[in-house]
């Protein structure tokens, strides 16, 4: 599982490569919620392009992360996603619940409005 960092205009964006099951999961939730308190952002995208992969445990990470930012007074948004994965989300019925833009700086803008 890689991962990417990065803050832009106060809006964590973290880019996610490879394999997102539950070994990779436990992890990466902890490594966000350590992003999101150590740069205080309140605003997170979640950028799928480098996903090859996700089992169930990858859309509790999605609402997990939904709840906490959420919380905090936020927004979230997914990115990039493949067309695997968006029958996925829209099986799961993710897209009730966080937007999903097909780029980046979409995701960015919703975010930053909301």
């Amino acid at each position: 599982m890689a991962i990417e960092r990065d803050v832009v205009g106060g809006v964590l964006v973290v880019r996610l490569g490879g394999e997102l099951d539950h070994h990779a999961v436990e992890t990466l939730r902890d490594e966000i919620e350590q992003s999101l308190e150590e740069t205080r952002c309140r605003g997170l995208v979640l950028s799928f392009q480098g996903i090859d992969f996700m089992d169930s445990s990858g859309l509790g990470l999605i609402l997990g992360r939904y709840r906490s930012v959420s919380a905090r007074g936020g927004k979230m948004a997914l990115c990039k996603v493949n067309p695997n994965l968006r029958k996925i989300f829209e099986l799961s019925g993710i897209y009730k619940i966080v937007p999903v833009l097909d780029d980046e700086l979409s995701a960015l803008r919703m975010v930053k409005e909301a």
